[in-house]
């Protein structure tokens, strides 16, 4: 039962998206959860098996968003599939912004390094600190 479980999109995931949809007063039994997290992990399992058939046939490794996008249309989900490559593309978009702005703050942050280090190199002899002497 254990390795059952493991295989398993966790209970309290599936539930939580259950309650989401549903009217606040709403409730959902046990069974109902156990039935949906089965058939969300078999669905998962199905369309990631046949993205993955599709990249050993074109011997790599990794399964990325464009194979999933092709699996769902290959297997027939094409409304399904339509709506992920819209999600893709904006996730995509998201992260090149994101990347843009951190390769911006670091370059920003190092120029901020830079003149802090050459203030420190521009002060008098006298404040700059000396190692203490030692007398034997």
């Amino acid at each position: 039962m254990v390795d059952e479980q493991e295989r398993l999109l966790p209970i309290a995931n599936v539930g939580r998206i259950m309650k989401q949809i549903l009217p606040p007063n709403a409730k959902v039994s046990k069974e109902a959860k156990q039935t949906l997290q089965e058939c969300a992990t078999e669905f998962i399992s199905f369309v990631t098996g046949e993205a993955s058939d599709k990249c050993r046939k074109e011997n790599r490794k990794t399964v990325n968003g464009d194979d999933i996008c092709w699996a769902l249309g290959a297997l027939g989900f094409d409304n399904y599939a339509d709506a992920i490559v819209r999600y893709l593309h904006k996730y995509r978009e998201v992260e090149r912004d994101k990347a843009t702005q951190n390769k911006a703050t670091c370059i920003s942050s190092q120029d901020k390094d830079e003149e802090s280090s050459e203030d420190k190199s521009n002060q008098p002899p006298h404040q700059q600190a000396e190692a203490p002497s030692t007398r034997v």
